[in-house]
């Protein structure tokens, strides 16, 4: 397998402000524990540089007013805001340079997409993508560019056929929302339930239009979904799914935030379903963009990223932690000393009314999306 991770120091270069959830300090430890296991050296390419993302590129989902808006306050020394656009609040601050930090990430992402179709690379990851919650004209869910959508947007002007699976545990918005007219892109998100989560959206009812209809697919998880209800929802809806679409390129955005120990979510899963995925994905033998996305446990996020690299590169881990990463995490506080965790099953009250709506989702997705995607290209 030739493989590329998409990781640059500047990626840490900015703060959402010392009591924002977000923190970019995850993505050096992400590359800390990937390198204390080995992986960042010998075949395994590591991208640093790469070409800036042009405005030809962000307006093939942008309005150009709002990428207007978001150079000027990009360039602003005084506290600016602009609720139009989501900008300026506390869950999307307007900082210098915040914009061209949001581009940094984008770039990669486009530029993981020009190493999977040009220079034959089966695996490419980009750890500071995954900005899912941006729309056309408005910042969202810490997300002010959607790389992801910008990327897509290459390969279908290219004439592929793209799936879009999505791991995090909110629900993709932004990118249901790019291409949910077309049949060019099959959307795929497994989330938390939007009743009481934010974005609130991802309901099994969203099935695209026109063209797009039945090529939007989202299956929406109660809390307390364990392991084993995220593997059944991925093995009888995803996985089908993508294989009958038989895309050319598949992009995933495999945030961590589904897992048991993040603060901000209230899914139950681990790094053994979040493996078991991963090694799946890496059987499908789809040429494979990765980015990054949520995850508000930095070690958990450091963990899962290095479970999926070393899964894309066909590398099984030792389960301990490295002695010189545990090194790094100890001062900060954090505990862990394990890469893998066993994998959980929830209480079972919990368990039996996420198992219900689980299945309750399959079935709706069997009577909807099955006859389209699976009839048409099975």
């Amino acid at each position: 397998m030739k493989t590329a991770l998409i990781y640059s120091k500047d990626f840490s270069n900015c703060c959402f402000g010392e009591d924002h959830p977000f923190k970019v300090q995850r993505y050096r430890l992400a590359y800390e524990l990937m390198r204390a296991y080995g992986l960042t050296d010998g075949a395994r390419k590591v991208v640093g540089e790469y070409p800036v993302v042009g405005d030809d590129d962000l307006l093939s989902f942008h309005a150009p007013d709002y990428l207007a808006r978001l150079k000027e306050f990009n360039a602003a020394t005084e506290p600016r805001a602009d609720f139009r656009y989501g900008l300026g609040d506390v869950e999307n601050p307007v900082f210098p340079g915040f914009f061209d930090w949001a581009c940094l990430g984008t770039a990669g992402t486009v530029e993981a997409v020009r190493l999977v179709t040009e220079e034959g690379v089966d695996c490419a990851f980009n750890l500071a993508g995954g900005w899912h919650h941006a729309h056309r004209s408005r910042a969202s869910g810490f997300s002010y560019v959607n790389d992801a959508v910008v990327a897509i947007n290459r390969l279908v002007a290219k004439g592929k056929r793209v799936v879009y699976l999505d791991i995090d545990a909110h629900h993709g918005d932004g990118v249901q929302e790019a291409f949910y007219d077309t049949d060019r892109v099959l959307t795929i998100s497994l989330h938390e339930s939007g009743i009481y989560f934010f974005p609130g959206t991802g309901f099994e009812n969203e099935t695209g239009t026109g063209r797009g209809k039945g090529y939007a697919v989202n299956v929406p998880f109660l809390q307390h979904t364990d392991d084993a209800l995220f593997m059944k929802a991925f093995d009888e809806v995803a996985f089908p799914l993508i294989a009958a679409y038989d895309p050319d390129v598949l992009v995933t955005q495999i945030g961590a935030d589904t897992f048991r120990t993040d603060p901000l979510t209230r899914l139950e899963i681990t790094t053994h379903s979040y493996s078991y995925i991963m090694r799946k994905l890496k059987a499908l033998r789809i040429p494979w963009v990765a980015v990054g996305g949520g995850g508000y446990d930095m070690v958990n996020v450091a963990r899962a990223w290095t479970i999926a690299w070393a899964c894309m590169n066909g590398i099984e881990l030792s389960p301990r932690l490295p002695s010189a990463f545990v090194e790094i995490i100890a001062p900060l506080g954090y505990t862990n000393r394990m890469l893998l965790d066993a994998m959980h099953w929830a209480p079972e009250d919990d368990r039996n009314r996420a198992l219900d709506a689980v299945e309750k989702s399959i079935a709706a997705i069997r009577a909807t999306i099955f006859p389209v995607i699976i009839g048409s290209h099975g």
